[in-house]
C-alpha cells in the first residue's frame, strides 16, 4: 500500500491530469495484477534428499519409483545419494555425518543390524506419530523377524525395504541322481554329501561351503547352529543370555565336519564370494549364501550348475528347530531431517507393499510382506521364492542391540580363529563370554 499511496502524491511537471490519472490507473492495475499472482502462485517445491546406498540397493529402480511418486505429489522433490560397496562402508559413511548432526540426508537405508544403534545414538526419528499406528500394527503383515529389528525400546524406528536371508542351496541333480531326500539336519547333510563325493570321485568337490572368514558371513556361522539348539544370545532388553556348553557344540559341529571332509580345511579363509564361485562352478554340493545368489547361479554366464540347483531351509542340530539368519535394509527416518513429515511420507511409499512388489518383479529383491510370497506374478517370475518363504518366515534378527559393531567383531574373528585351528571352541567361547558380558549389560 505503501508504494501505492506514494505513487498518487507524485505530480510531474507538464502532465496533464488526464494523463497523470490514466498512468495511476495502469500502475495501480499492474500492481494489482502482481499482488494477486504473488498470493496464488505454488509454493517452491520441498526437496529432499535420501541415501540409498551402493548398486546392490538398486538405486536405478527406486528412482523410478520416487518418479511415480513426484507426479502424484508435486510439491516434492526427491534427490539420491548413493555410495559403498558394502553395509560396513556405508554405515561408517553416515555415522560420520549423523554424529556431526549433519541435515545433508532426510532419510536412509540402512542394514538390518543397525537400527537400535542408529536410534539409541539419537540419529534416526521413531516413526509412531507418522505412520498412525504402533510398532506391533505397523509390522503386523511383515515378515516375522522385523518386530525385532525396527523396534528400539517399544518404539518402531525403521520400515523394511527389502529382505534377504541366508539359505541353504544345493545341487538337486546330485541329490536326485543318488536318491537322497532333501537333509533336515547337520548329521543328514555330513551323510548325503560323503555319499556323492566317494560317488563322484572328485577330489575338489566341496560337501558344503560356508563362509569362515572374518566377515559378516561368519557371524551367522556361529549363530545358525547356536539358534538351532533353541537358545538366543540376547534377551528382549538387550542383555547377554549365552549358553556356553552349546555355543561350544556348534562351533566344534564345523570343525568336526571339517574333520570328516565335508568342509573344506581352509574356511576360515572363505569368503561370500568365494562360496558363491565355488558352487557357481560346479564344486560344492551343498552351500550356504544369501539370497542375491540365486540370480548368478540361474543367470551368470559362467554358471555350471543353471537349472541345477535348489534352495531348502537350513538344516537343524538333532531335536533343533531349522533357522536362518535374516538379512536386508531398512528405511530410516533423519532425526535432523528439517522436512521430517514428507519425508516419512516418501518413506511409507517407499515400503509400501506396491513397492516390495515392484523391486520384487524388476529387481528380484526379496519382499518384506508375507503375503507377497503367494502373489502369482512374483512366483510365476522368481519360482524358487515358494522353496524361499519358510526360510524367511523362519529367520531372526541378529542381536538388537546399539553395539552390534562389537558383537559383530569378537563373534567373526573368533569363530575364524577356531575354524583356523588358532583356538579352540571352548577357548573362543570363552572369549566371546567375557567379550560380551562387557559389552551387553
Amino acid at each position: 500500500m505503501f508504494g501505492v499511496a506514494h505513487f498518487f502524491s507524485v505530480d510531474k511537471q507538464g502532465q496533464q491530469p488526464g494523463m497523470r490519472t490514466a498512468a495511476a490507473r495502469v500502475a495501480l492495475a499492474c500492481l494489482l495484477i502482481s499482488a494477486a499472482h504473488s498470493a496464488h502462485a505454488a509454493p517452491a517445491p520441498i526437496t529432499l534428499k535420501l541415501f540409498v546406498g551402493g548398486s546392490a540397493q538398486r538405486p536405478d529402480l527406486l528412482r523410478h519409483v520416487l518418479d511415480d511418486y513426484e507426479r502424484s505429489h508435486p510439491g516434492i522433490k526427491v534427490e539420491l545419494g548413493a555410495g559403498g560397496a558394502t553395509s560396513e562402508l556405508q554405515r561408517r559413511y553416515l555415522s560420520t555425518l549423523l554424529n556431526a548432526e549433519d541435515s545433508t540426508y532426510d532419510g536412509f537405508m540402512i542394514d538390518i543390524v543397525n537400527p537400535a544403534q542408529y536410534a539409541a545414538a539419537g540419529w534416526i526419528a521413531p516413526l509412531e506419530r507418522y505412520v498412525g499406528s504402533d510398532a506391533a500394527s505397523a509390522l503386523k503383515n511383515h515378515l516375522p523377524a522385523y518386530r525385532q529389528a525396527d523396534v528400539w525400546r517399544g518404539q518402531l524406528v525403521a520400515l523394511p525395504a527389502f529382505s534377504d536371508a541366508m539359505f541353504m542351496y544345493y545341487r538337486k541333480d546330485l541329490l536326485a541322481r543318488y536318491g537322497i531326500a532333501t537333509p533336515q539336519t547337520w548329521p543328514q547333510l555330513a551323510a548325503a554329501a560323503q555319499k556323492i563325493q566317494r560317488a563322484e570321485g572328485q577330489p575338489q568337490l566341496q560337501g558344503l561351503s560356508i563362509q569362515g572368514a572374518p566377515i559378516e558371513g561368519a557371524v551367522c556361522t556361529f549363530l545358525l547352529p547356536y539358534w538351532s539348539a533353541g537358545h538366543a544370545l540376547t534377551d528382549a532388553q538387550g542383555r547377554l543370555t549365552l549358553d556356553v556348553p552349546s555355543a561350544q557344540r556348534g562351533l566344534q559341529q564345523w570343525l568336526d565336519l571339517v574333520g570328516q571332509g565335508v568342509i573344506k580345511p581352509g574356511v576360515a579363509e572363505v569368503k561370500t564370494g568365494d562360496t558363491l564361485n565355488d558352487f557357481k562352478a560346479g564344486k560344492a554340493i551343498f552351500a550356504v549364501n544369501w539370497g542375491f545368489a540365486w540370480n548368478a547361479l540361474q543367470n551368470a554366464p559362467d554358471s555350471q550348475v543353471k537349472g541345477k540347483v535348489g534352495v531348502m531351509a537350513l538344516p537343524a542340530v538333532p531335536g533343533g528347530e531349522r533357522v536362518s539368519c535374516m538379512g536386508g535394509w531398512q528405511w530410516a527416518l533423519s532425526a535432523f531431517s528439517r522436512h521430517k513429515a514428507e519425508t516419512a511420507a516418501v518413506l511409507r511409499y517407499l515400503a509400501a507393499p506396491e513397492t516390495s512388489r515392484y523391486l520384487a518383479l524388476n529387481g528380484s529383491l526379496l519382499p518384506v510382506y508375507s503375503s507377497l510370497y503367494q502373489d502369482p506374478q512374483i512366483l510365476a517370475q522368481l519360482p524358487w521364492l515358494r522353496d524361499a518363504a519358510q526360510v524367511l518366515q523362519s529367520a531372526r534378527a541378529r542381536p538388537v542391540t546399539p553395539r552390534y559393531g562389537e558383537v559383530s567383531d569378537v563373534l567373526r574373528m573368533t569363530t575364524s580363529a577356531v575354524l583356523g585351528g588358532s583356538q579352540t571352541p571352548a577357548d573362543g567361547v570363552a572369549e566371546i563370554q567375557n567379550h560380551l558380558q562387557r559389552v551387553l549389560r
